[in-house]
């Protein structure tokens, strides 16, 4: 029985480790919390850092889990602007690292998170070189973004994912030139793929936004520390004011990987490994969030997801099964997006190789429809283009693990629930 003597411990205070922190007092924990944050930010939620903030339509203060008096009020000890530099599993100890002050835990929770990729070529330290991951990031790209559109700057944006395309949707709407360089054939050529990747390549391009596929950039040429040009590896040159790196994630396993836990190949992301109840090798030490992957036997891989409702839900779990609960972490991969009068939601896991075919849905070329990517009539994924509260009837569909009728699938007149045995 947990009593009011333990402390469990936080490392990481984005959504997940807020989440974790409410939930556990939710649950009627009595003992010490301690949620460590090495952002002076009080904890945040990362989508609107692409979307609404980014694009001004959101307060600075709606991106915050949590009122700056709640942890206080629920008696969570919140360290804004520290950093855990070293993990003692034998004495059971964090240690900050700007003064070494060692704090004991019972259980402790790594939501440690992921940092964005760095490009490796010339010129990345010119000023105008840019990543989104922090608040920090989406203010001053903000700023850059307005500053662009009143001049009719060039933004050159190397990779066509999610935050590529996002922060493109947002600099065409402030009226800024927008190059995107991806080294694939198509935007989102990993997930959803290249059927539907297309799909946001046409949009994009609607809207004024150039692709330059199947090129990698090999350096950014600048004069006086700021940007002039992109230079790729097919010998164009792009003009260019300002670049965004949006190449991927990677997670942050350097202190559980110095404290001796298990770390998964690269081939399963190369988070914290953990079982189904999100704990770690370690059995007082849990993770969640990007940094964990986790089994999930539904599609029989290990996973480590980026995206917002992992840490919602991934950060509750582990805090229910650090107080002993009965937690098996199972949840279907959700996220969704929203670029120009595009909304989309995706449930599920298909990368390519995995799929026989992609089954529409409704009207591609008017962008209201459902794609479905099936295996041996089994779907594994689906996705929702501007058609809605149709979420839970698609992960029904995966969850069942069903075959189904790939004509009915298709046809927009028969009802998703039915489909389901």
């Amino acid at each position: 029985m947990v009593d009011a003597d333990q402390t469990f411990v936080i490392v990481g205070g984005g959504l997940a480790g807020a989440k974790a922190a409410e939930t556990l007092r939710a649950e009627g924990f009595s003992g010490r919390v301690i949620l460590i944050c090495d952002e002076r930010d009080h904890p945040y939620e990362r989508p609107p850092l692409s979307k609404g903030y980014l694009l001004g339509k959101e307060e600075r203060e709606s991106v915050f889990v949590h009122e700056p008096a709640w942890y206080a009020r629920h008696d969570v000890e919140l360290h804004l602007g520290q950093t855990v530099d070293r993990i003692d599993r034998t004495a059971k100890t964090v240690r900050f690292g700007d003064d070494g002050t060692l704090v004991r835990y019972d259980k402790l929770l790594l939501v440690t998170g992921a940092e964005p990729r760095r490009l490796d070529i010339p010129g990345t330290g010119l000023a105008g070189v840019h990543h989104l991951r922090r608040l920090a990031h989406a203010e001053r790209l903000k700023g850059v973004l307005q500053h662009l559109g009143r001049d009719n700057g060039h933004l050159v944006i190397a990779g066509a994912g999610w935050i590529g395309l996002e922060v493109a949707a947002a600099a065409r709407e402030y009226g800024a030139e927008v190059t995107v360089i991806e080294p694939e054939p198509t935007p989102l050529y990993g997930v959803p793929g290249p059927e539907l990747g297309n799909v946001f390549a046409q949009l994009h391009r609607e809207h004024g936004v150039r692709f330059h596929f199947g090129a990698r950039l090999t350096e950014i040429v600048g004069q006086d520390g700021m940007v002039l040009a992109a230079r790729t590896d097919d010998g164009e040159e792009h003009p260019a004011h300002d670049v965004l790196a949006a190449i991927g994630a990677a997670p942050r396993v350097a202190l559980a990987e110095a404290a001796g836990l298990e770390i998964a190949d690269r081939a399963h992301g190369g988070g914290i490994l953990v079982d189904e109840r999100l704990r770690t090798s370690d059995p007082d030490i849990y993770a969640a969030g990007d940094v964990a992957s986790f089994p999930l036997g539904l599609f029989g891989t290990r996973l480590r997801v980026e995206h917002w409702a992992n840490a919602l839900n991934g950060g509750p779990a582990a805090a229910r099964a650090m107080l002993g609960r009965d937690v098996t972490y199972d949840r279907v991969p959700y996220f969704f997006t929203d670029q120009y009068d595009l909304g989309m939601e995706y449930s599920g896991w298909a990368p390519p190789g995995t799929y026989d075919e992609v089954v529409i849905r409704g009207d591609a070329g008017k962008r209201e429809f459902i794609a479905f990517w099936v295996r041996e009539g089994r779907v594994l994924a689906g996705m929702n283009v501007n058609v809605w509260d149709v979420t839970e009837p698609i992960q029904n569909l995966i969850r069942s693990r069903a075959q189904v009728n790939v004509e009915a699938l298709s046809d927009p007149h028969v009802p998703l629930a039915g489909l389901v045995p």
